[in-house]
């Protein structure tokens, strides 16, 4: 059984892999950096800030961050030494000759779980669970999985490193979201998360203009990944 399964995770990452292009190149090695996501995580500060305060603000970006070094820890800390597990892309692979790289860049030596997998889905777990607001969940964890298809198409991970970086950060990010609203809780005069939201009403060229400060964060991420496309397709 682990035979089959590991086949075919196998030929299912051979097949996600060999559907590239120099345009695309690009644009996976950036979206599967940080940098160009600089913007949207300053953004997402700003929202909770504005939303909650700053007690609020204080308690869930230490539990973001808390939920990431679990996360992490777990995973290449814990997990990999264990199964030891070549990436696809590792010269030590038996079909590292098949895989698609992008200016030779390889990742470490094991991956299984996927750290990247496991971090944004600790913060995009979290963060959905104290924004509550559908848009923005959809838009994180598409985001979240922009991320690990990157991973994918780098050559550097098989998707069940992916599934399973996925489920040790959504773990991470839900304990951290629930030790968060503890402390909130706790804490008086805090905003508890999911109870309460702010409608920010401007004008615009005369135009009442009504959103909610994490429409701001949702706006500069589709504008990062914008930025990514034009960016590719100049090159």
């Amino acid at each position: 059984m682990n035979e089959f399964i590991l086949n075919l995770d196998t030929q299912i990452f051979l097949w996600l892999n060999s559907w590239y292009s120099p345009f695309w190149d690009v644009a996976m090695k950036m979206m599967s950096g940080k940098a160009v996501w600089g913007v949207l995580y300053l953004s997402l500060l700003y929202a909770i800030w504005r939303t909650f305060g700053w007690k609020t603000f204080v308690v869930m970006a230490l539990m973001s961050i808390l939920a990431v070094v679990i996360a992490d820890q777990v995973t290449s800390s814990l997990l990999r030494p264990i199964f030891e597990r070549p990436r696809p892309s590792n010269p030590e692979s038996p079909i590292s000759h098949l895989v698609h790289t992008v200016n030779g860049y390889r990742g470490g030596r094991y991956g299984f779980p996927s750290c990247h997998a496991a971090n944004t889905f600790a913060v995009s777990t979290l963060l959905s669970f104290l924004f509550w607001r559908w848009r923005f969940t959809l838009f994180i964890f598409v985001w979240a999985l922009l991320n690990c298809y990157s991973r994918i198409y780098l050559g550097v991970h098989y998707p069940g490193d992916l599934l399973a970086g996925l489920v040790i950060g959504t773990a991470s990010g839900l304990l951290c979201y629930v030790l968060g609203a503890f402390i909130v809780k706790a804490w008086k005069g805090n905003l508890a998360p999911r109870k309460h939201d702010v409608i920010v009403t401007s004008t615009l060229e005369g135009k009442k203009l009504v959103y909610h400060p994490v429409d701001i964060a949702i706006a500069s991420g589709l504008i990062s990944i914008l930025f990514i496309f034009l960016t590719a397709s100049s090159l």
